[in-house]
């Protein structure tokens, strides 16, 4: 990079001053670190300017250099000024430059002198400073060894110039970063400024930053590659408890030939604004860009004689897609099936996304969007829900479908939020969760699911409560899948969260209603309350309220009440007992107390911390029956008793007294409707417990054969519907359910299915 090459324009940018090069047609690579000239140029632009926060080169991407970065870059720049501007400093006696002045070396020292801090100075500082403590301590010890009292004079004059210099260089941020790096350090190696200098970069057609360089003294604790084939590595940093999530992208890694089409692409795709009825179906949506765009990148390539391949358009064509339908490097991270939740706080450019990650917890990750970027996921959002967010509406709360994963969003925007948007995506799972799997996560164990099992065949009604992200919506899909497929499923949801398209998929009878979330105001949605009215209309069904939150607490207790629905009934709440749930249902919500005792049972989720507070794990910690026979307070009345308990020590549901001596009205209830249980509560148990060794059963299996297909949604449903087959076939047979025979008969059932082809490739993958 030249003087002129690279023109530059300081710019503002709400409270930053962003010095910006053009470097599209300079022959180096625009980097600070690696290239002298490229810092001469940029410290001298400094120095014309007024006071600069940010500093950014262009070349297909942007490499951007943050507020710390730049400050100690315009700091240095103030002392160059300075240097220049004392006269002291730059002149000294007239010595002859006669070959045989005995003092022709002290002026040569000088002209070294004034090279460094005129030159080197803008194209290596540490370089430059290097040399004058170098040369700083060659004359000290010319003047120890001279015996000539005027060389002296001249010596300690021109010693005073260097230290000076070296005093106030020593002070600089630059310097003292530079430090632990300086011994034996080769003058002009730049290695040096990498490890100070990092730029994030964005590519022309991103918003968001990314830093792409690893953090400084970290232990890489962890990697693995996406299916997109992105790098994460984590990372464990000496200043922090929190880990790092790091992530390079293809787009990152993407050829300047490739940059070059996708950023054409991009320019003459994003002239076409999408409508707000595109966004109605998301997915058809996204299939048709890619279409478009896969066209006008074949198209492009011909006419720039570029030879891609198929799979590289198809790579560049889905990048495309995600920078002008989709939601950028949201929908990367959201691909990492070891992602929980995400979120984007405000204001933007500044700070970091952070998230939430299955093995290593609360991290924080090398992703910083712009203001631009949650401007355009905004607008996505507002079409995608068709729900407002403004000023009079500054919450929305949503759902969205990426390219290979699902999430729900939450929003918040001015004024409720001061400094511009903030969000919160959770990612829901690919697949529906299921009993073995959260027997696997050891969120349950299998006599937990086998009464849980017991309960839904029972047509209960049944909440699950708990904190945030305790996993409640997740235990409830997995709930579902234990619902027969010969019953029809209502969905009631305000964000569409539960695994309804995946369970269509499975062939269950399921028709999903979305309602009016609780905070929008003047939306065109039907209110919940009025959609659980409508499921009555709508026959027998089994109801699945995704949360209990508001209005439609009354008209889903007057359904329970009145015997409208005859199948299971459940839903989540927030609450962290049983008692926080009848103080939240009858205090906050408005229930009669009365109408709470439609509540059969109550399944309480909460994470459990390590005694560090490092760690954390999901865990049901209660199941508990709501009895009838209370008046006023049902803790006080002995309203709640706990079938399971958790016991950290053993880290498990234990069961109750009241389970192992038979005392449980609900399932005594459930019991009095089957005859060859009424009455006989040995029978009642046995099945509950039959139920428990298949669920442990199905896991063993998956360990055995290290095939964790075993326990998703489509083969546990599978294995479901075979016990009720088993359980039909032994009553016809033998008159009674016996359940070592049906058991037998299941096991049987399951070895043959596991050495059916489509179970047995997916072993093998």
């Amino acid at each position: 990079m030249e003087e002129n090459i690279c023109p530059f324009e300081s710019i503002r940018e709400g409270e930053e001053t962003v010095l910006k090069f053009d470097c599209r047609n300079c022959p180096y690579s625009p980097s600070i670190e690696d290239n002298k000239s490229c810092m001469k140029n940029v410290l001298r632009a400094l120095g014309e300017t007024e006071l600069s926060t940010k500093i950014i080169m262009n070349k297909h991407r942007d490499y951007e250099y943050d507020f710390h970065q730049t400050i100690m870059l315009v700091e240095l720049v103030k002392l160059y000024i300075k240097f220049q501007k004392n006269k002291k400093l730059t002149s000294f006696i007239s010595i002859s430059n006669d070959l045989s002045n005995p003092y022709r070396e002290i002026s040569d020292n000088f002209v070294e002198f004034k090279k460094i801090i005129q030159e080197y100075l803008l194209e290596d500082p540490i370089g430059a400073y290097v040399r004058l403590l170098r040369q700083s301590r060659e004359l000290k010890i010319l003047q120890k060894n001279s015996e000539d009292e005027n060389k002296k004079i001249y010596l300690q004059e021109l010693i005073q110039k260097f230290d000076l210099v070296i005093g106030e260089l020593k002070k600089t941020r630059l310097i003292i970063s530079a430090n632990p790096y300086l011994a034996g350090i080769e003058i002009g190696d730049r290695t040096i400024y990498r490890n100070i200098l990092n730029p994030s970069v964005k590519p022309d057609f991103m918003y968001t930053k990314l830093m792409a360089s690893y953090p400084k003294d970290a232990l890489a604790i962890d990697s693995y590659e996406l299916p997109d084939g992105t790098e994460v590595t984590v990372f464990e940093e000496p200043s922090s408890i929190q880990k790092m999530y790091h992530i390079i992208p293809p787009e990152f890694r993407l050829s300047e030939e490739k940059y070059s089409i996708l950023e054409t692409a991009r320019n003459i795709i994003s002239e076409h604004k999408p409508k707000k009825s595109e966004f109605v179906d998301p997915k058809r949506m996204r299939e048709i860009f890619f279409q478009i765009g896969r066209g006008l990148i074949e198209e492009l390539s011909e006419y720039k004689h570029l030879n891609f391949t198929e799979e590289e358009i198809n790579e560049i064509a889905k990048i495309l897609v995600r920078y002008t339908v989709g939601f950028g490097l949201i929908e990367v991270v959201m691909g990492d099936i070891k992602i929980q939740d995400l979120v984007v706080n405000s204001p933007q450019g500044r700070t970091p996304i952070f998230l939430i990650h299955e093995q290593y917890h609360e991290c924080t990750t090398n992703i910083i969007p712009t203001i631009n970027e949650t401007e355009s996921w905004a607008s996505k959002l507002r079409m995608i829900s068709g729900r407002p967010l403004d000023e009079a509406n500054p919450i929305l709360d949503t759902d969205i479908a990426l390219e290979s994963s699902r999430a729900r969003v939450a929003v918040i925007s001015a004024p409720l939020n001061p400094t511009g948007l903030a969000y919160a995506f959770r990612r829901h799972r690919d697949k529906p969760w299921t009993l073995p799997l959260f027997i696997k996560a050891r969120m349950i164990n299998p006599l937990a699911a086998g009464i849980i099992s017991f309960l839904i065949d029972g047509a209960r009604t049944i909440l699950v409560a708990g904190t945030r992200s305790a996993g409640k919506s997740s235990f409830l899909g997995s709930m579902m899948t234990e619902i027969m497929r010969t019953l029809r499923i209502i969905t009631i949801e305000d964000t569409l969260e539960l695994p309804t398209d995946s369970l269509r998929d499975l062939n269950y009878n399921i028709q999903s209603m979305k309602v009016a979330a609780a905070l929008t105001k003047n939306s065109s949605e039907v209110p919940a309350d009025e959609g659980i009215r409508t499921t009555l209309r709508l026959g027998d069904s089994c109801l699945i309220v995704g949360e209990v939150r508001s209005t439609e607490a009354k008209a889903l207790y007057e359904a329970m009440r009145v015997g409208a629905l005859a199948n299971v009934v459940a839903g989540t709440i927030h609450g962290d007992s049983p008692y926080g749930v009848f103080d939240r249902v009858v205090n906050d919500l408005q229930v009669p107390k009365t109408s709470f005792k439609a509540t059969d049972i109550i399944i309480v989720a909460n994470p459990i911390k390590s005694a560090d507070g490092l760690h954390k794990w999901r865990r049901i910690t209660q199941i508990t029956e709501v009895r009838k026979n209370w008046e006023q307070d049902p803790l006080a009345e002995n309203g709640f008793v706990d079938i399971m308990k958790y016991d950290s020590k053993r880290d498990e549901l234990v069961p109750s007294d009241d389970l192992i001596h038979g005392d449980s009205e609900i399932l005594k209830s459930i019991a009095s409707n089957v005859k060859e249980w009424a009455g006989n509560w040995d029978a009642l148990w046995s099945n509950i417990i039959l139920r428990a060794k298949i669920k442990e059963e199905i896991v063993k299996i998956s360990d055995k054969l290290n095939n964790p297909d075993l326990l998703e949604a489509d083969f546990v449903i599978l294995a479901n519907d075979e016990f009720h087959r088993s359980s039909d076939y032994v009553l016809s047979k033998h008159g009674k359910l016996d359940s070592d025979k049906i058991f037998q008969r299941w096991s049987d059932w399951l070895i043959e299915e596991v050495k059916k082809s489509k179970w047995k490739k997916k072993i093998l993958s």
